[in-house]
């Protein structure tokens, strides 16, 4: 049987099943995996102002730690434009830069071939005599990247154009100066999880599990409007509120203007969560390590520090927590013989739905 036989997730809700218990299970599955929708799909970098601060800045960093190993660097050049190159030397394959900064070149400390800010060959020592070069292959590569406000994303190969994701997500909090959110370090934290990394992301994709599991947060938000909309490489839940405390301003002509929404949740295919509160982001990143173990990075940017401990943004440390008691749970219970798939409720788990075919459709 073909994966995509093997993986097929009927397109209609009401008959689909879900994925089967061995792709959370199978060694050469996790590894396609990464070839098939990793390295064709976005990651979040971080924000600007942190990352590459000034002109002439730079910062090397890793694809994705512990699972796609590509050495990539940020660069801010003098004019201001920030692009995304290898930061691997042409010449014998070392790394170019090792530590952020400041730099006017970008030179490497093995055999000093240096390069230009825009990431073409400069200059290489005892390369005279060489015939046919520099090359074209001798610049270094640039990789695909997009710009949401601070917020940078970069890709290996993708097949999707990022900017329709960010458009979509502007529709409804486009009107949120993103540019003034700060960075608050003291509120970011990593979480080590013993699940599949695909559990984690099932588990966030659904609120039917919040009255059985989140007793505070289930206070906040109202179970029987909370909303899913799905969308190509996308999908938002939309937690409302019984009362108006705590709730976005929203401006006249917005699409929930009238309606007391308590957070804005955004999926992006896939492995990435941006969720909206009226105090701030909270930019969640899910990070396979191996098919048994994964690390969520939490990372917080503040607008508004007096909203910050009331509403569905407040002791998200303690709703990880409980997401991770059950997550955990499933690992275990899927590694049993007599559990071969289960079935997805079509009034509450269309964005899980919406994930396993996407899977589906990648493998």
């Amino acid at each position: 049987m073909c994966i995509r036989d093997r993986f097929h997730i009927d397109q209609d809700i009401t008959k689909a099943e879900s994925l089967p218990a061995s792709f959370y299970r199978d060694d050469a599955i996790f590894n396609r995996i990464k070839e098939n929708i990793f390295e064709k799909t976005w990651q979040w970098v971080g924000d600007s102002n942190t990352l590459v601060p000034l002109s002439n800045h730079v910062h090397p960093f890793i694809y994705i730690e512990n699972f796609i190993l590509e050495p990539m660097l940020l660069v801010r050049n003098r004019q201001d434009q920030i692009n995304c190159f290898s930061n691997v030397c042409t010449h014998r394959g070392n790394l170019i830069a090792h530590n952020p900064g400041k730099n006017k070149t970008l030179k490497c400390m093995y055999h000093g071939r240096q390069f230009n800010l825009d990431g073409s060959f400069k200059s290489m020592p005892e390369f005279d005599e060489a015939i046919n070069f520099p090359r074209p292959c001798d610049h270094l590569h640039k990789f695909s990247m997009r710009d949401w406000a601070t917020h940078l994303f970069v890709a290996l190969d993708p097949l999707y154009d990022f900017s329709k994701v960010i458009n979509k997500m502007k529709e409804r909090v486009g009107f949120l100066p993103l540019n003034e959110f700060k960075l608050d370090v003291s509120r970011n934290k990593d979480y080590l999880i013993n699940c599949h990394w695909a559990l984690y992301c099932d588990n966030y994709l659904e609120g039917f599990h919040i009255p059985f599991v989140h007793d505070d947060l289930n206070t906040v938000l109202d179970y029987g409007t909370y909303k899913t909309e799905i969308y190509e490489h996308l999908n938002l839940q939309i937690g409302y509120s019984e009362g108006a405390e705590e709730v976005f301003d929203l401006p006249t002509g917005h699409p929930d203007y009238g309606k007391n929404v308590a957070a804005y949740y955004y999926w992006i295919f896939p492995n990435m969560m941006f969720n909206f509160y009226p105090w701030g982001l909270s930019v969640n990143v899910v990070k396979p390590i191996n098919k048994d173990k994964t690390k969520v990075s939490f990372v917080t940017y503040v607008y508004d520090e007096s909203k910050l401990d009331s509403g569905a943004g407040a002791l998200l440390d303690k709703v990880e927590r409980e997401d991770e008691f059950v997550v955990e749970g499933v690992h275990l219970g899927l590694q049993s013989k007599f559990y071969e798939r289960g079935r997805f409720s079509p009034t509450r788990e269309k964005g899980v739905h919406h994930f396993h075919s996407l899977l589906a459709k990648y493998l």
